[in-house]
């Protein structure tokens, strides 16, 4: 009983002294004074930074005074543990959930998923650039005679291959094959195939055996192609096509592009027709055209090209009503005068619609147009605005793309794929592919100087189709993008009552053959078909602010908190570290900052209470108060408590108790 009391009186506060005020020195009943000493913090004054003394106390703080809802359980129901544990299971729970939702929330954002937006504008269009060719590569004056010898040579091969006499006095009185070894390369067999029956043919009867040496000729074995070898003729292929056809056009095509790659960069006679020997008649908005709408350029497959409302033209053609009235009409001649017949197996004219910043690739965007027929194109624009960066892989103008454009226009994806296919002719083959550009100081292919670039082109062909050469991968999309989105329809033109006065006219006025009747005419009619227009842009669909509120919907439901309680999550977590910082330095001091410590600790703890204590030691208050009450009801030598007052000053002993047992303020002297 009596130490019960004992127990409470030490625990309770000292009252402090009437007639006192804050700051005055004081003495304690029975003792002498003491010296002066800077007093420490009442329980009214706080000190700038304060630390708990251990954990379980910091704990406790932390329980009793956060926000967070569920924390209090743990300490008001420490005297029921199987409280105390299921509300610290559960507390765990709710915050493992928490934060699993959180890296949920958080994996979303840092994936940078994107919405579209879809806008429906309307308003005045530009109308966009239109390239027509007329399908025929036209004989050059200069290379005249090496074509006449290719479509002789062609013309032979035909008849040796296939028994097929394209000209009556062309085998009579020409050179075999054989002869012609020396003056062209490459020359075009006929390759046998193994049939897949033939094993089963082996395993028949004799009879049928002796019959099958001398099988009859099945032009479905025989494969049609020509020979290609690199520089030193260790490697060679057969470039081979299942159709005669494909196989005579593509081996003509290969030697075409040799004897045009001869051509002088600067022709002048490159046999341009004037606008009126291709284009009948030409109208925008029911005004017509003239040479300043135009440009001019030549496709070596697709002959001479016009390209109207380029960018180029000074002033750019506007849309300001929709319908086949309000666009731009053609009137062409698709005559075949002078075709190359084994190079252009196809009539009428080839169009493309495209930005007036972008080169017209025929290959890629255009299609043809058949003689004798109008055809009507309706056009939809539309335009797209991807987000770079972490959103999505584009580029705005093409400058981080590792392929140097080599096309005198902006950057899109097909500009990069043809220079990037064009860096690795180069590179590889040693010489430009005549269909794309080529850098200063390069040369386009010939195989009288370069023999084995066919060889080389080929593989290369190869190995871009398998994005071997990494084309597709460098060359990324750029962000912003303009299309436009065309459906076609077909009528007979001129109709049957009409044809004999239009057909006249044609005559009279642009010289027109009226022998070729429909053959010789078509007509194309671009138009807008509504000036609604379509903008889908991209946006990212977690934005910081988005985050920020799911993350908190997310702490209100699991916690019922706000921002501040995170603050003092932050608060909790900053003084864990700091009282374990201050343990690990206690005793780090106490190791290696006590030297001499060793044998004679126990007898220095012993020591400590029958000597005299040393004028910077301080007692601790309660031992003082206790001193008071009589001795020690046990002789046995006993370790003080820790010192914590020995890092400064001593305390006066009628300082506050209560205040020295809960926290101790930081930075004294």
């Amino acid at each position: 009983m009596e130490g019960n009391k004992l127990e409470e009186q030490d625990a309770s506060p000292p009252q402090p002294t009437p007639g006192l005020m804050k700051g005055d020195k004081r003495e304690e009943q029975g003792l002498g004074p003491e010296p002066a000493a800077p007093q420490q913090p009442t329980a009214e004054e706080e000190a700038l930074i304060e630390f708990h003394r251990s954990y379980r106390e910091l704990f406790e703080f932390f329980c009793n005074n956060t926000t967070i809802h569920g924390a209090i359980r743990l300490v008001c129901s420490q005297h029921n543990r199987m409280k105390t544990a299921f509300w610290a299971v559960l507390w765990l729970c709710t915050f493992g959930m928490m934060y699993w939702q959180f890296g949920l929330l958080f994996g979303e954002y840092f994936s940078y998923p994107v919405s579209l937006n879809i806008n429906l504008n309307s308003d005045k269009l530009v109308f966009p650039a239109v390239t027509i060719c007329t399908l025929n590569p036209y004989r050059y004056p200069e290379i005249k005679e090496e074509l006449e010898e290719l479509d002789r040579i062609t013309q032979q091969t035909l008849f040796d291959l296939y028994k097929y006499d394209s000209s009556p006095t062309l085998v009579a009185g020409s050179r075999g094959r054989r002869d012609l070894r020396g003056t062209l390369p490459h020359l075009l067999q006929r390759l046998r195939v193994p049939s897949p029956l033939h094993g089963a043919r082996q395993a028949r009867s004799v009879a049928s055996s002796v019959r099958d040496n001398n099988p009859q000729v099945d032009w479905k074995d025989w494969k049609i192609g020509f020979e290609l070898c690199n520089q030193n003729k260790s490697d060679c292929f057969y470039q081979t096509y299942s159709s005669g056809v494909d196989a005579v056009r593509e081996w003509y095509r290969f030697h075409y592009i040799n004897i045009l790659s001869r051509l002088p960069e600067a022709l002048p006679s490159l046999e341009e027709d004037t606008l009126g020997n291709f284009i009948f008649a030409c109208r925008f908005n029911q005004v017509s055209c003239n040479q300043a709408n135009y440009s001019h350029f030549h496709h070596p497959m697709y002959g001479n090209c016009y390209t109207f409302n380029d960018k180029n033209n000074s002033n750019l053609w506007m849309s300001s009503m929709p319908g086949v009235n309000n666009g731009l009409s053609l009137m062409l001649r698709t005559e075949q005068n002078d075709f190359i017949p084994l190079l252009s197996t196809v009539t009428g004219a080839r169009v493309m619609v495209h930005g007036q910043d972008e080169p017209a690739f025929m290959d890629d965007g255009g299609f043809n147009l058949r003689p004798g027929v109008e055809t009507s194109i309706s056009m939809r624009k539309e335009a797209l605005d991807r987000l770079g960066g972490d959103y999505g892989d584009c580029t705005k103008n093409g400058s981080d793309v590792p392929v140097k454009n080599l096309y005198p226009s902006k950057y899109t994806q097909q500009v990069c794929i043809h220079s990037c296919f064009q860096e690795n002719m180069i590179k590889e083959c040693g010489c430009a592919y005549i269909f794309y550009p080529r850098p200063q100081n390069m040369e386009y292919c010939d195989y009288r100087k370069h023999s084995s670039w066919g060889y080389c082109y080929y593989k290369l062909q190869a190995d871009f189709s398998s994005d071997h050469l990494g084309c597709f991968t460098k060359c990324r999309k750029p962000c912003s993008v303009t299309s436009y989105q065309l459906s076609a329809g077909y009528s007979r033109w001129p109709s049957v009552t009409s044809q004999e006065w239009v057909f006249e006219m044609l005559s009279r006025q642009n010289n027109y053959t009226i022998n070729n009747k429909r053959n010789g005419v078509a007509k194309v009619n671009i138009f807008f078909k509504e000036l609604n227009y379509k903008t889908n842009s991209e946006s990212p669909s977690v934005t910081m602010v988005t985050l920020l509120s799911n993350l908190g919907s997310q702490w209100s439901l699991w916690f019922g908190s706000s921002v501040l309680s995170v603050v003092e999550m932050a608060e909790l977590i900053f003084d864990l570290l700091v009282i374990t910082f201050l343990l690990l330095l206690r005793r780090f001091r106490s190791r290696y900052w006590s030297p001499g410590r060793g044998d004679r600790g126990a007898q220095e703890v012993a020591s400590t209470q029958a000597s005299s204590p040393p004028s910077h030691f301080c007692p601790h208050p309660t031992s003082l108060y206790l001193s008071q009450l009589g001795p020690a009801p046990s002789p046995a030598l006993t370790a003080p408590p820790p010192a914590y007052a020995t890092l400064g000053p001593c305390p006066s002993p009628g300082g506050s108790a209560g205040a020295s047992s809960t926290a101790y303020p930081l930075g004294g002297p």
